[in-house]
C-alpha cells in the first residue's frame, strides 16, 4: 500500500489533513505519487499544483514537499500544501 499526507498550512496552522492510500498495483511510484496528489486536491477543492524544479528535488530527496502560491495558477488562501509519503510498497 502506498499512503500519502496532505496537510493545508495558513500562519503555522493546520487547516485540513488528510492522508489518501493508493492500492493499484500496477501503477509505478512516480504515478501513485501523482494519483495520491490528485485525490489531495479532489478532496480539498484545489486545483492542481505544478511541479517546480524545487518541489522535484525536495521530494526526491525527502519524500515530502511543499507547494506556495507560485505552485498555483490560481489564487489561494493558504500559505502552502505540503505532501509527504508516510507508508510506501516494501517491493519497490
Amino acid at each position: 500500500m502506498f499512503r500519502m499526507w496532505g496537510k493545508l498550512m495558513k500562519s503555522n496552522r493546520l487547516l485540513k489533513d488528510t492522508v489518501i492510500s493508493v492500492e493499484d498495483a500496477g501503477l509505478n511510484r512516480t504515478r501513485k505519487v501523482y494519483k495520491a496528489l490528485e485525490d489531495i486536491c479532489y478532496e480539498f477543492d484545489l486545483p492542481k499544483p505544478l511541479w517546480l524544479e524545487a518541489n522535484k528535488k525536495e521530494f526526491m530527496t525527502h519524500d515530502k514537499t511543499r507547494f506556495y502560491h507560485d505552485s498555483f495558477i490560481e489564487d489561494i488562501d493558504f500559505d502552502f500544501l505540503e505532501v509527504q509519503v508516510i507508508e510506501e510498497d516494501q517491493s519497490l
